[in-house]
């Protein structure tokens, strides 16, 4: 049965977890955030909160 032979697959996975982590770094920095802070989120993070209800 060639399930418990590891050897091709043992390759196999090691060779695609290769390919995997090679890969995805370049695609993960590539990626950029669609809702940049402006400049007035930054300065004034908190604003007052008011309640509907008194």
């Amino acid at each position: 049965m060639p399930q418990l032979n590891p050897n091709p697959w043992f390759l196999i996975w090691l060779s695609s977890w290769l390919i995997f982590l090679l890969t995805m770094p370049q695609l993960i920095t590539m990626f950029k955030p669609l809702n940049l802070p402006t400049k007035n989120q930054i300065l004034n993070p908190l604003d007052p909160w008011h309640w509907p209800w008194p």
